[in-house]
């Protein structure tokens, strides 16, 4: 989605960018400038608050560098805590510093929830708790937990990562297309460097193979064959998706790299290298180099699958995680990679149990805390490599899985927030900004709501309460 399809001039600005003038004087630091700067999109992406944000750490038109990406097994070096991440206390007078929590609780009790409803609020600015209703209890988080695997992605590789795919030569004859597990690959360019290679090296006759061993384990998510998701593969091509489309449920190949290669063969051929018979399954180790195509920054990657709650994406940088910490690039190595990484940058985690990358699996856990301290920590100053986590964020009433949501609402442009939907399961999860200027970070979870509108519709009226605090 691009800035002409989402006309940010009709955003409601006034109260936006009053906070981004006046933050420095009330502590928000980069949180108010990251989380309600809206500004143009270039690519789908808002620059203007990764900018932003970026400037207000002294660093430049993007966010600074992360940290090097660490040999396999090593997580990143321990940083002094963010100031987001205090113990958690009550304000001085005992009451939340947010919506009264009477009129919180009431909410949390409407007949349009489920049975289990939960939540937390914290502000960013001191990192008190200040709403806490079940917190601690984790429940079924759905797509917010692709909140989990960006902070993770972003904190162990550094937001300037790219997905790296190449095509080698292991015979006189022979090409492997080697995936890198990017599932965003666009073969267009990478044929054209390819075949002119081949044909510097006088080599028009070819065979090709393609290699998947970048990833392990199987490669189904335990949901089967679904239009949220196409087979998880470390080659294939826009997401194995055979309508043209770029987010949303879509019909996917059931051989995403087997396709690939395909049309990366029939690419070869459009540019005068002969391929002699189909593409194989094949391994391309030790094999020199001809072409490489690299993925667009890690940060507009997870900008994308935030946005667009993009599955692929979170199933594909769960893996990028494993690899880095020495696991295998699976759905449990990624699952056991993003709780590792979390841990130790000091997130929470009461009864957090995780089985992928995407939240599309039943059986993961998390908790409103979890959630509402993962945004705090991409908020705070000494994580300007988790800033894309911000700027990702739906906006309610405009952008990506929020764009239908809250039209007409007081949080229309105000709440950015991911969203989760699974068979009942309802949850919300990120950020607003306060009638007095505070930036609060919210997680509200439900579970077992007899209806999914209506409990979507509770959760929004939650998020909404919290702006006019």
């Amino acid at each position: 989605m691009s800035g002409r399809e989402r006309g940010w001039s009709a955003v409601p600005v006034g109260r936006t960018w009053q906070v981004v003038a006046g933050s420095a004087a009330i502590g928000l630091a980069v949180a108010a400038g990251a989380v309600a700067a809206a500004g143009p999109w270039e690519s789908g992406q808002r620059t203007a608050e990764r900018a932003y944000a970026a400037a207000r750490d002294h660093h430049g038109g993007r966010p600074a560098p992360g940290p090097a990406a660490p040999a396999p097994g090593a997580l990143p070096s321990a940083r002094p805590a963010a100031p987001v991440l205090v113990p958690a206390r009550t304000s001085g007078s005992g009451a939340p510093a947010a919506a009264p929590a009477r009129q919180l609780d009431r909410m949390m009790s409407t007949a349009g929830l489920g049975h289990v409803t939960t939540g937390a609020v914290v502000d960013v600015a001191d990192g008190r708790l200040v709403y806490d209703h079940g917190g601690a209890v984790a429940t079924t988080p759905a797509s917010v937990t692709k909140l989990a695997t960006a902070v993770a992605a972003l904190e162990l590789l550094g937001p300037d990562h790219q997905l790296t795919t190449t095509v080698v030569m292991t015979g006189p004859a022979r090409v492997v297309l080697v995936g890198g597990g990017d599932p965003t690959l666009e073969l267009p360019r990478l044929a054209a460097d390819t075949a002119a290679a081949l044909k510097a090296r006088k080599a028009t006759r070819v065979t090709v193979g393609y290699d998947t061993s970048y990833f392990s384990g199987p490669l189904m998510h335990p949901i089967g064959v679904n239009e949220n998701l196409a087979p998880v593969t470390a080659l294939m091509v826009d997401e194995g998706r055979l309508d043209g489309s770029s987010a949303g449920p879509a019909q996917r190949a059931q051989d995403p790299a087997g396709s690939a290669a395909a049309e990366f063969a029939g690419l070869l051929a459009a540019h005068g290298i002969t391929v002699k018979g189909s593409p194989r399954p094949a391994r391309g180790s030790g094999g020199a180099v001809l072409a490489v195509h690299r993925s667009a920054a890690l940060s507009d990657l997870v900008e994308r699958m935030l946005t667009n709650s993009d599955n692929d994406l979170g199933e594909a940088l769960a893996r990028q995680v494993a690899r880095a910490s020495g696991l295998p690039a699976s759905f449990s190595g990624g699952a056991r990679a993003v709780s590792q990484v979390l841990r130790h940058v000091g997130v929470p985690l009461p009864g957090a149990s995780f089985h992928d990358g995407s939240g599309l699996d039943h059986r993961d856990r998390l908790a409103p805390v979890t959630l509402a301290r993962l945004l705090a920590l991409a908020a705070a100053p000494g994580h300007p490599e988790l800033r894309p986590v911000l700027s990702g964020l739906p906006v309610a009433a405009f952008t990506g899985t929020l764009s239908d949501r809250y039209r007409g609402s007081a949080a229309a442009g105000l709440v950015h927030a991911k969203t989760g939907t699974l068979t009942g399961t309802n949850t919300i999860a990120g950020t607003t900004v306060t009638a007095d200027g505070r930036v609060l970070a919210f997680a509200f979870m439900t579970q077992g709501a007899p209806d999914s509108g209506a409990a979507e519709a509770a959760l929004d009226k939650l998020a909404t309460a919290l702006t006019a605090s």
